[in-house]
């Protein structure tokens, strides 16, 4: 029985092929997208997951209130974990981690290691990051340990044990001894370092042995494990008089007043809204999954019009079958089983798509999401459970309504779809076309956020400038005389990168010293002319003005408002405190975006400060920048010989913070036009199957003096109209979820009429060329071969 079933079914599909390709074809594309997302929004969740202790481990993260903000720390002070470790028995450990980038010398040559950690000795109790050799229990316990990824300690010590080499850390004065070579840190980890240094070599008399008890300064993260059992919530509950009890005084005398907050360590990367240096988007995943849904949603809304359409024109099989004695159960399962077929046979094709264009998506989402599709076994479970469902709903209908109709009448020719198969078919047509075009519109607002980010006018110029690691001002004299070079400055922050916050106290317009905490700026006198920013009262700093080095302070439009001026022109001469330096302000530079245009322009102050400026920044002309670039690199391998040249353009690292929106942006395209051709494929197997159904009545009407056009339209208008009710449904709902996406930007579009306008042509064009090629074909048939095939 079931060998003459798999017969019928395989006999149908290859009589019906082309109807079969599509409606394989379609669900296949729709099962291979919902694969990939899934992979996807899989990787995202499982960063940290691996941790055997991360229920356990909390990252601790402060507010401080001062009298004019509050500041959302992503880090405590300096001695906040050990005090905790101590004072609490619930805190079974602490750890601190300061990301670093180091300067390593071996066999005469040197390397910039940008991802480098300074951490505590507890570092591998905490975490599971493993351990290929050494010992995790005093790997990091002593100064000047060194730990190296198995990737670091190939490329310094190739197949040589390094255990027990050293390294010369040159830019902290220091040889470090290796004591362990760990795994290279996974993909999934938001913790991620080539190098781990000991922090306790920091606490050695030439560095700041008094790190542990510095309650003012703000620089490592850190995180704490907490021992089974222990209630987080009432822990934290805790702090307050903990905090009074250490620095109660010192929050009093800075007026900062501190909260501590313990974040989950397993929510850090994608859900905290404190900085982290790999971080991820919950809402992003969120909608990745919607859309997947959306996706499988408008296959499975194809698949199950299409099947149950063709399923209708076996109504006088049915019959038959049942007057020779098919019972109902029989003529279900059949069906079912035709249609699950259908369903493993997308499923291997999906698998065979999703294996070639893996690599592809990969690229796409800047991250390697998994080697292969059999990375995760449980999610081919998933998708192949997935297709199974759908192959039953859709054989659900000729399983429970064909069969059970009454023989006789079906071969007496009486058999009717009826209105309500009619009905749910064009409901379904909605809502994927519904989605299709909710997508779009989607798209559309997602790239011109993205346009408008990139094309604003940010308040300072970073084109064809050239970022330098270093501050050799013999290096900064030389490179001014080279052909190309307009210009160049010494910095110690630029637009996107960090900068630290400054505690600090400026006079404001009740000429009251108040006490502010601004992000701050130390540059040189060039700096404000090289960047272009355009200065609105006063002047910028000057060379001529020999205090300027020690007194002078400019500030940005943001500080005027904040200290209550009316004017910038009103904030000149206010004094200030910062730092140990005192003055007063001289200038007002118009507001510039130095951080994410996500972020509002806040308070900033500039200082001329030789001390702290670690940046060199050139400005390049137009011409040949290729060439200039090289010249750059010759003369600082003539001043600086013991140094890798290290630059960077500042265009692409100001772009770089809207590149994970980008991706976003560019998968949501590439989903929505996926989403799109489904369901396409999905009308042209519908339209294909009604001028099929109608082919007696076009041939009448071709008889009785119709045109071509008025075919034409009699046959594409049902359909139009359920593409237009999909936009009249869809444009609302699009709208509400775009402007709630948009309010992650402090600088955002308006979602503008057009949007909706551009989306719903685009859909209707296509269903109108989908729906055209058919009728167009049909109406040019000679109705004498119509009528004669009834």
């Amino acid at each position: 029985m079931y060998k003459n079933y798999l017969k019928i079914a395989f006999r149908n599909l290859w009589r019906h092929r082309g109807f079969s390709f599509l409606n394989i074809a379609g669900l296949a594309i729709g099962l291979s997208a919902g694969f990939l997302i899934l992979l996807y929004v899989s990787f995202e969740l499982s960063y940290d997951q691996f941790h055997s202790k991360a229920d356990r481990i909390y990252r601790v993260v402060s507010d401080i209130e001062t009298p004019t903000s509050t500041i959302k720390n992503s880090e405590p002070a300096w001695a906040v974990p050990p005090h905790l470790h101590t004072a609490f028995e619930e805190v079974e450990s602490a750890v601190r981690i300061q990301e670093t980038r180091l300067l390593v010398h071996r066999d005469g040559k040197r390397y910039n290691e940008n991802n480098g950690m300074a951490v505590d000795p507890d570092f591998f109790k905490m975490f599971d990051f493993k351990l290929l050799s050494g010992n995790k229990e005093n790997a990091l316990l002593a100064p000047f340990s060194i730990v190296l990824s198995e990737s670091m300690a190939k490329k310094y010590f190739g197949d040589q044990d390094p255990i027990g080499e050293s390294l010369d850390i040159e830019d902290y004065g220091f040889v470090g001894n290796v004591t362990a070579v760990m795994e290279d840190m996974p993909v999934n980890s938001h913790l991620r370092a080539d190098i781990l240094i000991s922090l306790t070599t920091f606490f050695t008399e030439n560095y700041s042995p008094n790190l542990n008890d510095n309650w003012e300064g703000y620089e490592p993260d850190a995180y704490i494990l907490l021992k089974p059992k222990v209630n987080a919530k009432v822990l934290e509950s805790k702090f307050p008089e903990f905090l009074e009890r250490n620095d109660g005084e010192g929050m009093k005398k800075l007026q900062a007043y501190v909260t501590l907050y313990l974040e989950p360590f397993k929510e850090v990367y994608l859900r905290s809204d404190r900085y982290r240096t790999i971080s991820g988007n919950i809402n992003n995943v969120y909608t990745l999954s919607i859309v997947a849904l959306f996706i499988l949603l408008i296959a499975s809304i194809n698949f199950i019009n299409l099947t149950t359409a063709r399923y209708t024109e076996r109504a006088r099989e049915v019959g038959i079958r049942k007057v020779i004695g098919a019972e109902k159960r029989q003529l279900g399962l059949q069906f079912i089983g035709e249609s699950t077929l259908i369903c493993l046979l997308a499923f291997s094709l999906t698998l065979a798509i999703t294996s070639l264009i893996l690599p592809a998506f990969n690229d796409m989402a800047g991250k390697t999401i998994a080697e292969g599709i059999l990375s995760n076994p449980s999610h081919v479970l998933s998708l192949l459970g997935i297709a199974i469902l759908i192959g039953i709903l859709a054989g659900s209908y000729p399983a429970f309504i064909l069969s059970s109709f009454k023989p006789v009448n079906v071969l007496k020719g009486s058999f009717s779809n009826g209105t309500k198969g009619i009905l749910l078919r064009k409901g379904l047509v909605v809502t994927q076309f519904s989605i299709s075009i909710a997508l779009i519109i989607g798209t559309i607002v997602i790239y011109h956020q993205m346009s408008f980010m990139r094309n604003q006018d940010l308040g300072f110029d970073k084109e064809r400038m050239v970022i330098l690691n270093s501050s050799n001002t013999e290096l900064k004299d030389g490179l001014e005389a080279l052909p190309g070079v307009v210009s160049t400055s010494l910095v110690s922050s630029i637009p996107g990168g960090d900068n630290p916050l400054a505690y600090s106290r400026i006079q404001n317009v009740n000429n009251d010293q108040q006490i502010v905490d601004v992000d701050a700026y130390f540059v040189d006198f060039d700096a404000i002319t090289q960047f272009d920013m355009k200065v609105v009262a006063g002047r910028g700093f000057s060379s001529q003005f020999p205090t300027d080095t020690l007194e002078a302070m400019v500030i940005n439009e943001s500080a005027v408002k904040l200290l209550g001026f009316a004017s910038p022109k009103d904030a000149l001469e206010a004094k200030f405190e910062q730092w140990g330096r005192s003055g007063r302000v001289v200038g007002v530079v118009q507001d510039f975006h130095f951080k994410s245009l996500k972020e509002n322009i806040d308070p900033l102050t500039m200082r001329v400060d030789r001390g702290r400026k670690g940046l060199l920044t050139v400005k390049l002309s137009s011409n040949d920048l290729t060439n200039t670039v090289a010249s750059i690199e010759e003369k600082w391998k003539a001043v600086l010989p013991n140094e890798p040249f290290d630059y960077y353009f500042l265009d692409e690292f100001f772009d770089r913070q809207y590149r994970a929106d980008e991706r976003f942006g560019y998968l949501i395209f590439n989903f929505s036009m996926l989403a799109i051709i489904i369901s396409c494929l999905g009308l042209f197997g519908l339209v294909a199957y009604s001028t099929v159904q109608r082919r007696r009545e076009i041939g009448i009407r071709k008889v009785i003096g119709a045109s071509v056009m008025g075919i034409v339209k009699l046959l594409s208008k049902e359909f139009l109209k359920l593409v237009g009710l999909a936009i009249i449904v869809a444009s609302p709902l699009a709208w509400l979820v775009m402007n709630y996406w948009l309010e992650d930007f402090a600088y955002q579009i308006e979602i503008q009429w057009w949007v909706f306008v551009m989306a719903g042509t685009m859909v209707l064009t296509i269903a109108l060329l989908t729906v055209g090629f058919h009728a167009i074909k049909a109406a040019n048939i000679n109705p004498v071969k119509s009528l004669r095939t009834e």
